[in-house]
């Protein structure tokens, strides 16, 4: 079973930065996409960072110039938040989506994981 562990949320005053890094164990394959999507209070996840496996990566308009993703591409991705602002306040979550061909026709299956979670809190 999948599992992806998550970690480096925590509190920082705005203008702040923090690290999340989030490890995929439990298999041997290699991920198709993985990266972060948040959740703030009373609002709907919305993507911040993916990154694929060919090394394109798509982050939020918002988000585009503070946060930065990258991966070592043995199923660990690093998400930076830099100059952080109060709105940035949300549970971030780790996704990980892995494709796997399942025939000599070239069939695949696909599956989604999400991580538990991790609390981003910029306050004063």
């Amino acid at each position: 079973q999948v599992q992806l562990v998550e970690s480096g949320g925590g509190s920082v005053q705005p203008g702040g930065s923090l690290r999340l890094s989030c490890s995929a164990s439990g298999t041997r394959d290699s991920f198709n996409v993985m990266g972060w999507y948040r959740q703030a209070p009373g609002k709907e996840r919305e993507l911040v960072a993916l990154v694929t496996s060919g090394g394109g990566t798509n982050i939020a308009g918002s988000m585009k110039d503070r946060f930065s993703i990258s991966t070592d591409y043995r199923n660990t991705v690093v998400l930076q938040l830099n100059s952080l602002k109060a709105e940035d306040t949300a549970t971030y979550y780790c996704y990980a989506k892995f494709q796997r061909v399942v025939n000599v026709e070239g069939a695949t299956t696909t599956k989604v994981y999400w991580g538990l979670g991790t609390l981003v809190t910029v306050s004063l």
